[in-house]
This record gives C-alpha cells, structure tokens and sequence, in this order.
C-alpha cells in the first residue's frame, strides 16, 4: 500500500479550525491520522487511496460488512417512496423492528427504539429507579454502558487510580469525563467484573435499583464471564429485588440473534442494544419485560418514564435494522455458523503465528470478535488486562498492521470485528500480514 498519508493529514488539519480537535467523537481521535471516505464489504479506502482489510468496523457495527448491497437496497427503496419523519402516530417500519427483535430476543416483551446505545441504558436505568422506587446502580469496572452521568466511568482506568483488586466491596468513582456534577455519582457503585461476592455485599448493604453491566467485557477485548457470574448475577437480582440489565449494545446480534443471553441462557430483566442491529446506521433499542417496559406508558403520571426524542425510529435507520435483521435471520443460524467459522479460522492462524513466533500471547474470542492479548492467560477482569497485558508491544502492533493494509483501531485491546463479508482469502491474507509483522515486532 501507498505509505503516504498527506491528504488524510490535510483533512485534519482542516477540520481542527472548525472542530475542537477535528474529530465529531473524541473516541476517534487516533494516530495515525487517517480520514477514510468510503468502504464496501470487508474493506476500506482513505483519503489517499489506501486499502485496508478492515476489522475495527466502526466499533463493530458492521456485522454484514460496509455497504452491504440489501440493507442499502432497503434504504433506497425508504428514500424512493419517501418515506419522512412526521413526528406524529407510528408507522409500520418501526413496528417491524419491535417485531424483530420480540421475535428473537427471548427475554424482550416490548422494544423501545432510541438513536444510540447510551441513550438505551439511560432509559433503562430509569426505568429501574421507577420500577423499584431506589437510586443506587451497580456497574463493573472495565465496562462501558455510555457517556452519562450514571455510568461515565471507570472503563480502562490507571491501576494508581482504582487501587489493587477488591476482594468484597467497591472501587474508587474515576469519571471519564469532566462535568459531572459532586453529588451525581453518590449512587453509583463501581465493582470487578467476574466479581460475584463484591456485587454480592452491594446489593446486601446499599438501596440498590439495578445492575448494568456487558455480559461480555468488549470494550477492554474479549473477557468472558467466568462459570457461574452471570447465574449469580440473576440470583442476587431476584433475592433482593434488583433490575438487571444486559447492556448488549456490542455482544446482540452480533453473536446470535437472541443476543448473548440467549448462548449464556441468563435472561436479564432489560436489555440495550445497538451496533449490528442495523449494520451501521444509528438505532439503539431498550427492551424487556412487559411489566417494566410499561413505565413508559404507566397509568399514574408519578411513576411514568419519559422517553422521547424527534429523531426516534427515523424511517431510514428502521429500513437498515430489518434489513440486516431479517438478513442475519434468513438461513436458520447457518449465517452464525459462517461468521463463527471465520472467527476460528482467524484465532487458530493468530495463535499459531504468535505462538511460533515465541511471543507471550493469546487470542480470545468470541464468535466474530477477537482481541490478541500479549499476556499468558485469558484476563478475566480490568485488573488482570493492566496487570500481565503489554500495551506497548500491543501499540507497535497495531501500527505495523496499520501500515501493512490491516486496520485495527489503534488502541491497544480494542477487539476485532469479522463480518459477513469477510472471506477466508480475507483471512488468509491477513494471517499472512501479520505474520510478517510478527517476525519483525520480535526481531
């Protein structure tokens, strides 16, 4: 590929004069500095021409791959009988996708459509708090359930910052971002993940109204519940009459239909969803029991849950999410088959690679994500990640990629998404890649 990168460097430039640090999200802000204008299937293409084989997939959405030719044919056909946001009544699209998603998920008697996962677990947490007439929130450290006030912290946070690991009890409040008011985070309670007895003495001490959490950590890679965690988790929210909340924003629709619950077989009395639901196009959604969900709606205007935004179920999105729903849906699982055999294909040939190499590392996964860890051992909480994970060696990894035509986001532990349009020469090509990288991070 072409090493230059001038034009996307100039675009940049650019748009630091009229955007604060030239990025819409900050999350974005990443060296190298590559403006990319379009993508098709498993690849995309920057400003200067350059190819990748894409696996950031725009923090994982792309679950079809970019562009995919039926959820753009969706949208056209939208746009072609002009379809347009009235902001009155309801319409038959965003019935479809309650519908869909009802249909599959089995623990979801009722949806609500938002534009974004974070605004799906700020009505969730609402809902929680109506519902149990609490405050207090349980959240896992390493997780990310969005950027408000209630779970804006304590993601991939400094060890200084947060201590050792606790045993049985909670860990400092880190914020990620200024502006949250002193007082707002009073009730919120920050755990280890795969911590049952820490959330164990929470919900026994403190006025507890829910606990969030990614069933799946992917936001720090691929760390899995250990046996046990997630049924334990369902048990403490039944005996002390707790919500629980799957934030499944990464893990549904990406690793099955029913999302993850419906692999783990621990159904959460809400869950939130996002990313692959349309493939791309900005949806999130809430769902769960009909008796909570109906806060929405509630008979007494005291205990009613706001929720409400002009651009809600827009026909355009709504066209996009059955699209890719219908098309995830269409084979009877063997499209879940397909990207789980990929993924496989691409954790065995990383792990020979980096095992040949004689380089400390593994690779976990999950389905159609995977993360390479330069450790010994699959982590199983934040504390472990920070502890054994050589971020620097990660870092120089995911540049040389880079800079060989393979895009990972570059941040070290950020997980990699294959998609359906991903082929096994795709793959091929990348093990290829990397094992030239490899060979040259170890010499």
């Amino acid at each position: 590929m072409s090493s230059s990168r001038t034009k996307s460097e100039e675009i940049h430039a650019r748009n630091r004069n009229v955007i604060p640090g030239g990025v819409v999200s900050v999350n974005r802000a990443v060296k190298p500095e590559i403006s990319f204008l379009r993508g098709r299937g498993s690849r995309v293409w920057d400003a200067d021409g350059n190819e990748y084989i894409d696996y950031h997939a725009g923090f994982a959405p792309y679950i079809l791959g970019h562009n995919d030719p039926d959820v753009t044919d969706a949208v056209r056909r939208v746009l072609d009988e002009e379809a347009t946001l009235m902001g009155a009544g309801t319409n038959l699209l965003e019935g479809r996708v309650a519908e869909l998603i009802v249909e599959h998920v089995p623990s979801v008697d009722r949806v609500m459509l938002t534009n974004t996962g974070s605004e799906a677990t700020y009505h969730a947490l609402r809902i929680a708090r109506a519902h149990t007439g609490r405050a207090g929130v349980v959240v896992m450290q390493g997780g990310y359930n969005g950027w408000h006030n209630d779970v804006a912290l304590n993601v991939m946070t400094p060890l200084e910052a947060v201590g050792e690991r606790v045993e049985r009890g909670e860990y400092p409040k880190v914020p990620i971002t200024a502006g949250i008011p002193e007082g707002a985070l009073d009730e919120v309670h920050v755990v280890n993940y795969n911590d049952l007895e820490s959330v164990n003495e929470v919900v026994r001490t403190r006025s507890v109204a829910a606990i969030i959490l990614e069933p799946i950590l992917q936001n720090i890679g691929i760390v899995k519940p250990v046996e046990g965690y997630l049924e334990g988790l369902r048990r403490l929210c039944d005996e002390h009459g707790v919500v629980l909340v799957f934030d499944e924003v990464k893990t549904g629709f990406r690793h099955a239909m029913g999302g993850y619950q419906s692999l783990c077989g621990v159904l959460p009395d809400l869950s939130v969803f996002g990313k692959a639901l349309a493939n791309g196009y900005p949806v999130g959604a809430i769902g769960g029991a009909q008796n909570l969900m109906d806060y929405f709606v509630h008979e007494d205007a005291a205990k009613r849950v706001l929720i409400a935004g002009t651009y809600n179920a827009h026909p355009i999105p709504c066209a996009a999410a059955i699209a890719t729903m219908e098309k995830l849906a269409a084979d009877g699982g063997a499209t879940f088959e397909r990207l789980y055999a990929k993924g496989d294909r691409m954790s065995k040939g990383l792990g020979s690679i980096l095992d040949a190499a004689g380089l400390t590392a593994m690779v976990a996964r999950q389905g159609s994500a995977f993360c390479v860890y330069f450790a010994d051992h699959a982590p199983r909480d934040w504390h472990d990640v920070a502890e054994h994970h050589d971020f620097e060696l990660d870092t120089r990894y995911r540049a040389a990629l880079i800079d060989r035509g393979v895009y990972h986001f570059p941040l070290a532990t950020k997980q990699g998404s294959i998609s359906l349009a991903h082929t096994e020469s795709d793959v091929d090509e990348t093990l290829s890649i990397t094992e030239d990288v490899v060979s040259t991070l170890k010499a």
